[in-house]
């Protein structure tokens, strides 16, 4: 499987935001091409924007109608195109508009409809922004949208349009992967969602994909919901009610389930090796983790020295992993963006790919 490179689908993002110019950074090394076929699905005119911003007017772009136009040559960027803004030069950067959050919804949806139909093989995603998307779904008449008019994100969008039911999304730093029982809710709202079946299903979606990650016997941490996991009932009883009979439940079936283990703990834990992932019961409690080692800012020089981190939906029919950051307004035109979280998104979504395609063989 080593000769084998999936074709990947990469979206643009909101063109307000750095999407292009990362997009632009991670495609122009060419050790890239050695792993996978990279296709873009956008505007080439942000991108050949983009490429200005980022010093490299040498690269060359390759404007496509379909898939199989892609020539997949290294200093060439492929771009299933869609013409999607009006006029470059007009369009602002940074800023929240309803032509920016249409662009972004129109990249994910085609590519959504590329992976189905098996003309990408995996599917990565840069940010958009929520605001701007919902703007844009709240504007159409039916032509584009389907007659949605609101999303939470990417994971409600490709749930949707995959006609997929159970999905969790799973953010991993390296070796360290947390995967959430919910995510965009209130937090009382999320305390209400612990319940042993959702827990459950997570802690079975979490052992499957370390699965598809090549982890053979994964061990999947569940942590807690309370402080101290509730210490017996003193400090709450979800623990009690909910979470372990869903890890009795889990184990039952075969799955290496451990817990449930307090939150303040769990996580050092992993990132010493104990566990391949933890089922984290709400938002934050996953984020926070993930961001504090894969987002590092140097203080000395003001800037920062690495933005990681991967999203991945599980749960889907097809493959999505994405960056793990937002759009980057305040950083849109200044060449400055760090790419590797995009790189690191490519690489997950290459290692699931040639997962899936051994597991046919």
């Amino acid at each position: 499987m080593e000769s084998y490179r999936p074709i990947v689908g990469i979206t643009m993002g909101d063109p307000a935001g750095n999407g292009p110019e990362i997009t632009v950074k991670a495609l122009a090394d060419p050790a890239l091409y050695e792993r996978c076929r990279p296709l873009v699905v956008g505007d080439v005119k942000m991108l050949r924007q983009a490429a200005g911003f980022v010093g490299r007017p040498d690269i060359e772009f390759r404007v496509c109608e379909k898939v199989s136009d892609a020539l997949f040559t290294p200093g060439t960027i492929d771009v299933l195109q869609l013409d999607l803004i009006e006029d470059v030069e007009k369009f602002e950067l940074g800023k929240v508009s309803v032509e920016g959050g249409r662009a972004a919804f129109l990249c994910v949806k085609k590519v959504i409809e590329l992976a189905m139909a098996g003309e990408v093989d995996a599917t990565c995603t840069n940010a958009l922004n929520k605001e701007a998307m919902n703007m844009a779904l709240a504007a159409d008449d039916g032509r584009y949208s389907d007659g949605y008019k609101h999303f939470d994100g990417h994971t409600e969008i490709y749930a949707t349009y995959t006609g997929t039911k159970k999905y969790s999304m799973m953010l991993a730093h390296h070796d360290l992967r947390v995967v959430h029982v919910s995510t965009h809710v209130s937090l009382r709202e999320a305390c209400d969602r612990v319940k042993k079946a959702r827990v459950l299903e997570v802690i079975e979606i979490a052992h499957n994909a370390c699965r598809e990650l090549g982890i053979e016997q994964p061990v999947v941490a569940v942590a807690g919901l309370n402080p101290h996991c509730g210490e017996n009932g003193l400090f709450g009883t979800e623990e009690i009610d909910e979470i372990v009979p869903a890890i009795e439940a889990a184990k039952a079936e075969g799955i290496k389930a451990v817990g449930p283990i307090p939150p303040d703990s769990v996580f050092s834990e992993a990132l010493g090796g104990w566990y391949d992932i933890v089922v984290c019961m709400y938002h934050d409690q996953g984020h926070i983790p993930l961001k504090t080692v894969g987002f590092v800012y140097d203080r000395e020089k003001q800037a920062w020295k690495a933005v990681e981190g991967v999203n991945i939906t599980l749960g889907l029919p097809i493959i999505r992993t994405s960056v793990d950051h937002g759009t980057g307004f305040a950083l849109a035109g200044k060449g400055t963006s760090n790419e590797l979280s995009l790189v690191n998104a490519i690489d997950y979504a290459i290692r699931m790919a040639k997962t899936r395609t051994a597991g046919k063989a």
